[in-house]
């Protein structure tokens, strides 16, 4: 009895009850499937759905949790864990209600769509709270997997087989580099698994150097692939284009949100000792980034193509936040990841249901575009415009939180540099709002003049209107009525023990004034 009772205290399942609920999730839609095949699709969007809603419902009720520790402290499920797991299970749930129209017209079947979309948020949740360096691997490459399996899930486009085996090509590369840094990381800290002791074990040892840089360097290498940043970013073009939208919609956010949430507990907690290496490095992939993502962007004329040199140059802002390395910068990150939902999820709904009904995603084909459909006009402009950081919408209030936190910390010329790119990407994506808006009815593109009738009452449409009505209010109102977030993401990086430690020594002048500034910004 006393052995069975200590087994449970170490394993505590109840830190990953979100996690339980979404397996639960997958394994109703497997079994679904399975026992009514066809008929199953009128309801198993729906019952997923509600897995999620209910896993992120369970997120609530773990916050501040006196024993985050699960699995004899393999996985964390402390505070900063539970808003990666919110972002990334929120971002699933989206993707879901705007891909069942897509997914039946492609003519494959929507549950096992579904069941690899859950198994990529188990994946990217277990990620966010990974304490170990096998329980690192395993969920990476449950995520990565599954990411490779959807991005060719429809079979019959070739494209969509030149993105999946790209990405399959490259992430394996990636794999397997992280996974030498991270065995390099296993043996100079002779032998420990756990992120802490790691930390620990090299904080005592005056050896390993220059192994430890090129763990370090590896590590980033397998970060920076899955955060898209430059100069691992020659998978997202590709693969962004050739995917499945609803596919590229959550890389773009989950995948994206479950990298970032890696580098934070990676590379603060086992390499503090270097940290001014990594800042330095981190902060040459965000110029580049920035740089490259919003000035090839430019001369794009795919809008998913546009989107993915966009979902680039995203990462190179939310890095600023990462390198500044106070309270300021990590809350500032995951403000943005929060409002990057809203406001990417809406503009990518909006491309598939233009998709959809004309079969393009050319943005010359946009033109006109408000005569026809003036819902999609109205909600991709919202949300691009947001995008590029025009006040008073989302997009601005959480750049200029990052933007602040990287002055306060001191990182004037990222910021500046942010600055200018930020007024870059604003042509691009105006383009596009000119394109739909601006255009007199003679110019109006092929497309748009035999776009077909708009009817809301085909299956799995509801849903993907209520998504692209949601992410309209988000992005609107999410930027005036943003102090629950602000005050969100501030609490869950004062109450990560991991994080405080390793704040840089300027955060005692600084810290407090992010907070306060809020008011003004609402």
């Amino acid at each position: 009895m006393d052995f069975s009772s200590t087994v449970a205290s170490q394993l505590h399942a109840g830190a990953i009850l979100p996690e339980g609920l979404v397996l639960i999730t997958l394994m109703v839609v497997l079994v679904g499937d399975l026992i009514l095949g066809r008929n199953a699709s009128r309801w198993l969007p729906y019952a997923a759905i509600a897995g999620l809603l209910a896993a992120i419902v369970s997120l609530v009720f773990l916050w501040d949790s006196a024993t985050p520790f699960a699995f004899l402290d393999s996985f964390n499920g402390d505070n900063l864990s539970i808003v990666f797991r919110g972002i990334i299970a929120l971002s699933a749930l989206v993707t879901i209600s705007m891909s069942i129209s897509y997914v039946e017209q492609s003519g494959t079947s929507l549950a096992e769509f579904m069941a690899i979309l859950l198994t990529a948020t188990l994946g990217g949740m277990f990620l966010s709270g990974a304490n170990e360096l096998a329980m690192i691997f395993i969920s990476l490459e449950m995520l990565s997997i599954s990411s490779y399996l959807m991005t060719g899930y429809t079979k019959q486009d070739p494209r969509s087989n030149e993105a999946a085996l790209k990405y399959l090509l490259i992430g394996a590369a990636s794999s397997a580099i992280f996974l030498y840094g991270i065995s390099l990381l296993y043996g100079l800290s002779g032998g420990e698994n756990h992120l802490d002791a790691i930390a620990a074990a090299l904080a005592t040892s005056s050896e390993g150097s220059l192994a430890l840089a090129i763990a370090l360097v590896f590590a980033i290498a397998g970060i920076a692939f899955k955060i898209s940043a430059v100069p691992f970013h020659q998978w997202t073009p590709d693969v962004y284009e050739g995917s499945p939208t609803p596919v590229v919609a959550f890389l773009s956010v989950g995948s994206k949100a479950a990298g970032f949430a890696l580098a934070l507990r990676l590379l603060v907690t086992v390499f503090d000792s270097v940290s001014s290496e990594w800042h330095f490095i981190f902060a040459a992939l965000a110029i580049l980034s920035m740089i490259l993502g919003n000035v090839v962007a430019l001369a794009q004329t795919s809008m998913k193509r546009m989107l993915a040199y966009s979902s680039i140059a995203q990462a190179g802002f939310v890095i600023i936040g990462a390198i500044a390395g106070t309270d300021a910068g990590y809350s500032s990150m995951i403000f943005y990841l929060f409002v990057y939902l809203f406001m990417n999820l809406g503009a990518f709904a909006c491309v598939i249901l233009f998709t959809l009904r004309t079969g393009s995603d050319q943005i010359s084909d946009y033109a006109g575009l408000y005569q026809k459909d003036p819902l999609i006009t109205l909600v991709l402009s919202i949300c691009l415009l947001s995008l590029g950081g025009i006040p008073p919408l989302v997009g601005f209030f959480g750049k200029i939180y990052l933007f602040w936190a990287g002055w306060q910390a001191g990182l004037y010329g990222l910021v500046l540099l942010g600055l200018v790119t930020s007024v870059v990407s604003i042509y691009y994506y105006i383009r596009v709002v000119k394109m739909m808006v601006v255009k007199e009815p003679h110019e109006m593109s092929e497309v748009v003049k035999n776009y077909p009738a708009i009817r809301w009452n085909v299956s799995g449409m509801r849903p993907l209107q209520v998504g692209i009505v949601f992410s309209l209010i988000a992005t609107c109102l999410g930027g005036i009525l943003s102090n629950p977030l602000f005050n969100l993401a501030n609490e869950a990086i004062l109450t990560t023990p991991m994080l405080q430690a390793s704040m840089l020594p300027v955060v005692e002048e600084v810290t407090e004034l992010p907070v306060e500034d809020t008011v003004f910004l609402n």
